[in-house]
């Protein structure tokens, strides 16, 4: 008998700033526990690792806004997150938490190790300071254009929209996230890690190894990197939320938090093991150990750079043998956003749909973003319930169920002569395995998904071309052995389904009383003749999914406006009264109706037009900031409201002479205001 292989796989430390969300789940956990639960279904030994990651910038910021300590959030977010996991079936084998007692040490430990092999650098640097928050900004402390892609809003350590990882003195105009002002440069001496040193061991680890087999959007983003020449990375920080540095000479600084998290799937490894009564360390130091990191998009730099960097600059750990990492999931067509509310929040679903963690599961995952992002509509989670669970599978079952009931009391008949659709179906039945196998061991899980929902399709098939209610009128014989077929399929199911829909497989699992002889494996769906023996007795009947109405759909459709609205005017800012002026001051203002001749955007500019408008005293040009809302066809021809008597000003080299009147309506869009709904006399726009 072979030994089983050893997995460890492990998936992101969420931030304990806010609950989990549906991105997170298709992003990283839910196939990240469909591949531990299958590989558990082949007699794999499997360390499924997580926790929280309570370090870092966005929770000092959240304890901030709380007026709480940071200890407070994470306190209050781990419980939640780990209920959520727990309650929604993902099986982790240990879900720990970075502010944990063994997580300092590891990581103190790991930092230490590469210390005194002399893996760092030590340099003073001049860092981003707050001269009024009296603190370096490090991190999500600070904000501004991204070097690479010209976002304006990236982060000090990353870029959300290009996914580029860089030092906050690389960012173009930089703003402090604390007060708003420009910081000013001030030396500080960390620690750093040379990546440049281990380019080498990348490219030939990577590029020129065996890694052709990870995604495409993992090994093209590493290439990139790799290609654009790899620079040392600041493993410390200037904060006083953290691990602290354990040398004697680092007062006041921490673990940068990516050179903490990652060692938290060690330290979580560690606590499992002391708890198991296992050795920790063949699930990191042995190489016939595979390691697996699920991950989003956004962090594959860390997990394939600077990670194994990591592990091979101390020299005893395994390296990852995969990093499925997928793209990012949007919600109704929009991006996901926590600070805007525009989410599904997993402890709400688990709340509003009771028992249904199966259908989120499914649907997130048939709608995987594995090679691109991908939307999440509610409409189609209803249809992938209504027409798929509801429609296939569990009419499949219920049919199968209800008829071994009616038929023989809930027990299995004896099958007689087997026909050549009895042989093919149950030969298609035995490759289905092996099929799904090769869709999970290619981490193409929304593919696998489909392969088990056509399983149940063979036997919706195979029920109704065989018609067992009607041949139990005339051949009894016959209708045994359809019968028979039919429940080697549904047992098969119960197996096969596990891994997808671990609630359903229990429930399924129940109602065959699988519990009442040995389970099939994964394997033994293949190999054995019968799965669900003659003789056996089932249990009644019972819905394996329920129809999900419309109204439904759109409570939840109502709530997520609702709560988009209600974020709004929370966040919506007042501007303050400006300046008391005379009307004299008023009188000087010469504002006319003119119309716009001709439109063209700005070159190089994403928010201006130029645009050519007859005030009726002159032709002039006016540049807008309005091409985010308007089209320059949509504006040709428009009446509009000009102040005259600007002074000119030059915008990106084009001189404009005049300012267009726009307001806002209530939900926030940019319209012109509307020369018709006003008199105006002399000039003098008087409402």
């Amino acid at each position: 008998m072979n030994q089983p292989k050893r997995y460890t796989i492990t998936a992101a430390l969420p931030y304990t700033n806010g609950p989990i969300h549906i991105g997170h789940l298709a992003g990283v956990y839910v196939p990240a526990d469909i591949y531990a639960r299958y590989q558990r279904l082949l007699g794999n030994d499997v360390a499924f690792i997580c926790g929280s990651d309570e370090h870092g910038v966005p929770i000092t910021i959240k304890a901030k806004k709380e007026g709480v300590s940071p200890q407070d959030i994470v306190d209050k977010y781990h419980a939640i997150i780990k209920k959520s996991f727990e309650d929604f079936g993902i099986s982790f084998d240990n879900y720990s938490r970075t502010s944990a007692k063994i997580h300092h040490e590891t990581a103190s430990e790991f930092f230490l190790s590469l210390y005194n092999k002399g893996e760092f650098i030590e340099e003073t640097t001049e860092q981003l300071y707050d001269e009024e928050a009296n603190q370096f900004l490090a991190d999500r402390f600070v904000v501004g254009t991204c070097p690479k892609c010209g976002n304006e809003e990236s982060y000090g350590d990353q870029c959300e929209k290009c996914g580029t990882s860089h030092n906050a003195t690389d960012l173009i105009n930089p703003k402090s996230a604390i007060t708003g002002n420009t910081p000013t440069l001030k030396q500080t001496k960390h620690w750093f890690l040379p990546l440049d040193k281990h380019e080498a061991f990348l490219k030939e680890w990577i590029l020129k190894g065996h890694k052709k087999d990870w995604k495409p959007n993992v090994y093209g983003q590493v290439k990139s990197w790799i290609d654009d020449g790899l620079r040392p990375r600041a493993v410390t920080r200037d904060l006083d939320w953290g691990i602290p540095v354990p040398l004697p000479d680092a007062e006041g600084k921490v673990l940068y938090v990516w050179f903490d998290a990652p060692i938290g799937y060690i330290s979580s490894t560690k606590e499992w093991a002391q708890r198991e009564g296992k050795d920790w360390e063949p699930y990191w130091k042995d190489k016939d150990t595979k390691l697996v990191h699920f991950i989003g998009k956004d962090n594959i730099v860390f997990h394939c750079i600077i990670f194994p960097a990591m592990l091979k600059a101390e020299g005893s750990y395994v390296l990852p043998d995969n990093v499925p990492a997928n793209e990012f999931l949007n919600l109704e067509n929009n991006k996901l956003s926590t600070s805007k509310n525009w989410a599904v929040w997993l402890p709400e679903y688990l709340d509003e749909f009771p028992n249904q963690q199966d259908v989120l599961r499914y649907a997130l995952t048939a709608n995987a973003p594995e090679t691109k992002d991908n939307d999440f509509t509610w409409k189609d989670f209803q249809a992938r319930n209504n027409n798929e669970l509801v429609a296939i599978f569990g009419n499949f079952i219920n049919r199968v169920v209800v008829l071994t009931n009616k038929y023989y009391n809930g027990i299995v008949p004896e099958p007689s002569k087997f026909t050549d659709i009895d042989t093919d179906t149950l030969t298609t039945l035995k490759a289905y395995p092996a099929v799904i196998s090769s869709s999970i061991e290619r981490y193409r899980f929304r593919e696998a998904s489909q392969e088990l929902l056509n399983l149940a399709r063979l036997g919706n098939k195979y029920l109704a071309d065989e018609e067992p209610w009607k041949v139990i009128k005339e051949d009894e014989a016959r209708t045994k052995t359809i019968m028979f077929v039919a429940l080697q399929i549904a047992s098969a199911l119960a197996t096969l389904s596990e891994p997808f829909l671990p609630f359903t497989s229990t429930k399924l699992k129940g109602i065959l009383c699988h519990d009442n002889f040995e389970d099939a494996s994964w394997d033994d769906i293949s190999t054995k003749k019968v799965l669900l023996p003659s003789g056996h007795q089932i249990g009644k009947g019972e819905l394996l999914f329920s129809k999900i109405e419309d109204d439904t759909i759109q409570n939840q459709l109502d709530k997520l406006i609702s709560s988009k609205a209600a974020n709004e005017a929370a966040n919506k800012v007042v501007e303050p009264q400006k300046e008391t002026i005379t009307f004299e001051d008023f009188t000087k203002l010469d504002i006319r109706v003119g119309t716009i001749l001709e439109a063209e955007k700005m070159p190089k500019a994403k928010k201006l037009l130029v645009l050519k408008v007859d005030t009726g005293i002159d032709v002039r040009t006016i540049v807008s900031g309005i091409a985010e809302s308007f089209t320059p066809e949509e504006v040709v021809g428009k009446k509009v409201t000009v102040l005259v008597n600007l002074a000119p000003r030059a915008l990106r080299g084009v001189e404009s002479q005049g300012m267009i009147l726009m307001t806002e309506t209530p939900e926030g869009k940019l319209v012109f205001v509307n020369p018709d709904d006003a008199k105006v006399t002399n000039g003098l726009h008087i409402s």
